[in-house]
């Protein structure tokens, strides 16, 4: 999930260089990795009450699986494996296994499973958790029944469509792939809830990397941006249908802000797309 794309004198680095520039997957990797360990615990607590221990939240405008059912009928995955892409914390696992569902979480940060751990003992719901590269999933092939990765741990990730093939891979025939990422309308405007956050500023076409370096010169934090195009012809080429696209709108009574969304933005810009997909073998 997406932290605030600014320099924020309270998080884990005060970058010196903001830039858009291509970067590497293995750079991206290492860099976000550390960013993660280092902000976990802040993240975590600053969406306590957005997140919640065992909430299934697909993005910033609160929609909820309960409500959704992106994933189908939850009846139809009790007693079966479903992995989650980017888990964090895993709480919207946390919710699946307490349904009956046989929920795993993967995610780059050990200390974002460190939560997690410590959330199984608050919740007495126990999820089982690996640390792992979403490009390179240590899961048997068609071993899931359905995946998902909910708001926006994609992003972080320099080849989406290995990730892609990869989920494919774990997925049994027919599988159901739901994946929800920052709307892409996002990399126009700037990470601001407030009025200049409605301006204009940047190409939705300039598919570099968003990147913070150091004081050494290094990167600190890699976001990668594709557009809603992107995602589908990825999606697509990885073997999967395309069923919905939904944008949440934002609710009228909602009035907290997360990161650069706000009410003032979410009712006027969408701040996820999620994409439902199955998979056709």
């Amino acid at each position: 999930m997406q932290p605030p794309a600014e320099p924020d004198p309270a998080g884990p680095h005060v970058p010196t260089r903001v830039a858009r520039t291509p970067v590497d997957a293995g750079t991206t990797t290492r860099a976000n990795r550390r960013f993660w360990d280092s902000w976990a615990e802040e993240y975590q607590a600053e969406h306590a009450s957005d997140l919640g221990r065992d909430r299934f939240v697909w993005g910033p405008e609160g929609l909820q699986e309960d409500d959704a059912h992106l994933l189908g009928d939850l009846a139809d995955l009790v007693g079966r494996p479903v992995v989650e892409v980017g888990a964090g914390a895993a709480q919207c696992s946390r919710w699946l296994v307490a349904r009956g569902v046989r929920a795993v979480g993967v995610d780059l940060s050990a200390t974002q499973l460190a939560v997690s751990t410590r959330l199984d003992q608050q919740t007495s719901t126990r999820v089982p958790v690996v640390v792992a590269d979403a490009q390179s999933l240590p899961l048997a092939d068609g071993v899931a029944t359905a995946a998902f990765s909910a708001y926006g741990a994609l992003p972080f990730v320099a080849d989406a469509d290995r990730v892609f093939t990869e989920v494919a891979r774990v997925l049994a025939p027919g599988g159901r792939w739901v994946v929800a990422v920052p709307h892409p309308v996002r990399w126009c405007l700037p990470d601001d809830p407030g009025p200049d956050g409605l301006v204009v500023r940047d190409s939705y076409f300039d598919r570099r990397a968003y990147v913070e370096r150091d004081d050494a010169g290094d990167p600190v934090y890699v976001e990668h941006h594709r557009t809603v195009g992107d995602w589908v012809r990825l999606l697509v080429e990885a073997g999967f249908v395309l069923d919905d696209v939904v944008e949440p709108e934002w609710p009228e009574d909602l009035e907290r802000t997360w990161g650069g969304w706000s009410p003032l933005r979410g009712r006027l810009v969408p701040g996820t797309a999620i994409f439902v997909t199955h998979l056709t073998r």
